[in-house]
């Protein structure tokens, strides 16, 4: 079943969209709270039998832990359709045959590693994984991150993101520790959440639609929406989360469409108008 969507600037050719991917902080929620109105959406959509997946730059929670929340939020949304950074991380460790990597992150992601038969090494190891460490980034965290980087290990950033949307506001993200780690160790990161087009391959294999055949939904322009270009998929910015108008402005990539939030979904996708 297909849908199709008209870029606003009415400067392109019509999208054929067969799924969605759509991502969740800031877009299906903010904070503890859903955003008004993503709920249906999900709903609709579902009930429309346009299938969609959840693209998540989370680095703080297990895929299990993702999934747990968004039911606690009023999300039916299956473990199996969320896919998050610590997934393409261990697979791409595996396609190595790499059995260990120094993890710095927060929160239970670590799950995802140790289910996956991945050694979270305290020391040496072939790997630096990083993700968002919140109050768990020390001088110490970093320095040891920096002297295996300085020893041969390479650096994998789980995600590279500048800043999130906290309940009390921005946040900084992984993004400003990567580039640290980066510089002063003279290397380049690894990039396997988004905007890294194998994460969003990721995801449409599991719906087995091509990246032309699909639009991603999110708040971020340079992550998701830039992402999503770089990938060949349509993009739906949403003026909630961390959106920002003169992030927006100043980007190089523009969306297909920008809407208020993932509520006003169906009626850009509705086969019906």
């Amino acid at each position: 079943m297909c849908t199709a969507i008209t870029p606003a600037s009415g400067g392109d050719a019509a999208v054929n969209v067969d799924a969605v991917l759509i991502d969740l902080d800031g877009v299906l929620y903010v904070g503890d709270a859903p955003v008004p109105g993503a709920v249906e959406a999900l709903e609709w959509l579902l009930d429309e039998e346009i299938p969609f997946r959840c693209v998540t730059n989370t680095t703080r929670r297990s895929r299990q832990s993702v999934a747990a929340r968004l039911r606690d939020l009023g999300f039916a949304i299956p473990e199996a359709w969320c896919f998050t950074p610590a997934m393409a991380a261990v697979r791409r460790l595996g396609e190595e045959g790499i059995a260990a990597c120094h993890l710095i992150a927060t929160g239970d992601v670590h799950r995802d590693f140790e289910e996956a038969g991945i050694r979270l090494a305290a020391g040496e190891a072939p790997y630096v994984a990083v993700g968002d460490a919140g109050d768990r980034w020390t001088y110490e965290s970093m320095n040891r991150a920096f002297r295996l980087l300085v020893g041969g290990a390479r650096l994998l950033a789980l995600e590279r993101d500048r800043y999130w949307r906290d309940t009390d506001g921005l946040a900084l993200s992984a993004g400003p520790f990567v580039a640290a780690l980066e510089y002063a160790a003279g290397v380049t990161a690894e990039v396997v959440g988004k905007p890294s087009p194998a994460f969003f391959r990721l995801a449409l294999a599991d719906l087995g639609v091509q990246a032309e055949r699909a639009v991603m939904v999110g708040d971020d322009v340079a992550t998701d929406i830039g992402g999503a270009k770089i990938a060949g998929l349509a993009a739906v910015l949403v003026r909630t989360g961390k959106f920002r108008p003169e992030a927006l402005a100043a980007s190089p990539v523009a969306p297909d469409r920008v809407l208020g939030s993932i509520a006003d979904l169906p009626a850009l996708l509705d086969r019906r108008t």
